[in-house]
């Protein structure tokens, strides 16, 4: 099989486990070169192995995304060691389940700077360099045939309606659904696609996080809320962090050349709209 995305330089975001590491070592496997961004070290280095088993170069580059200002010295450093950024992935998120009535200023900023802020500042420091390494020709004209850069963030279906007990969490998904179309827009004369994903129900820590929190907030048995949830996707199953990492594949390849500005719901069928 043909590999899709040989030689691409990409930086995935969260990518020292679930999602973010699926993502990861799929885009390896389609033969790109990873930049394993994340603040857990440790794991970002397990990772940056698994790469490295497929014959792709791998960076381990530990950060702080709450902390914009560690964002552009990163792609610095990608671009010193490896030349140049062809694809970028937005993993990196926290969640938090919590009643309105008792969230805090700090909950909030928490949740919005990892999730939200974060985002946007890769989005423009990494947009930046790709519209560097663009063609004159191809600036002037303000078109082309093909992509020169593929952005891929991560909302989720919790941002296509609200959400009782993930009110920080909710608008930040949403917000990422809007920032993705308006950085579309804005990309669009360098032909850079951004796109998004909008999980469900996928089977990681997080998802465990979630479900203790709903557990105690409502007092019900620790895997009840995601068992009721899954009872109301159309089929019938969670997601796994494969089917994720198949649809940001998808989008970061030369197939996905004409989307741009759009938000991929990788659900199950939860959400038809």
């Amino acid at each position: 099989m043909e590999q899709q995305l040989t030689g691409k330089v990409t930086i995935v975001t969260g990518s020292a486990q679930g999602i973010g590491k699926a993502v990861a070592l799929r885009l390896a496997h389609e033969g790109a070169d990873l930049i394993v961004a994340d603040i857990n070290k440790e794991k970002a280095e397990q990772t940056a192995r698994e790469i490295r088993a497929f014959d792709r170069r791998a960076m381990v580059y530990p950060i702080n995304l709450a902390n914009v200002e560690q964002i552009q010295p990163m792609v610095d450093k990608v671009v010193t060691e490896f030349g140049r950024i062809d694809i970028l992935v937005n993993v990196a998120g926290v969640a938090q389940t919590k009643p309105f009535l008792e969230i805090t200023q700090d909950d909030w900023d928490r949740v919005i700077d990892i999730n939200l802020k974060a985002t946007v500042f890769c989005i423009q420091s990494v947009g930046k360099q790709m519209i560097k390494q663009v063609p004159e020709e191809v600036k002037k004209a303000g078109k082309a045939n093909r992509s020169y850069g593929k952005i891929v963030n991560f909302s989720s279906i919790s941002g296509r309606h609200g959400r009782a007990l993930q009110i920080a969490y909710a608008a930040s998904k949403a917000a990422i659904i809007s920032i993705t179309q308006s950085a579309a827009l804005a990309l669009t004369p360098y032909n850079i696609n951004v796109n998004a994903i909008a999980p469900s129900v996928v089977r990681t820590d997080m998802w465990e996080q979630i479900d203790k929190q709903y557990s105690r907030i409502l007092d019900i048995l620790p895997g009840r809320s995601m068992e009721e949830f899954i009872k109301r996707i159309p089929l019938k199953r969670a997601g796994s962090p494969e089917d994720m990492a198949a649809a940001v594949a998808f989008l970061c390849s030369s197939e996905s050349d004409y989307i741009t500005g759009q938000t991929l719901n990788v659900d199950g069928g939860f959400e038809m709209s």
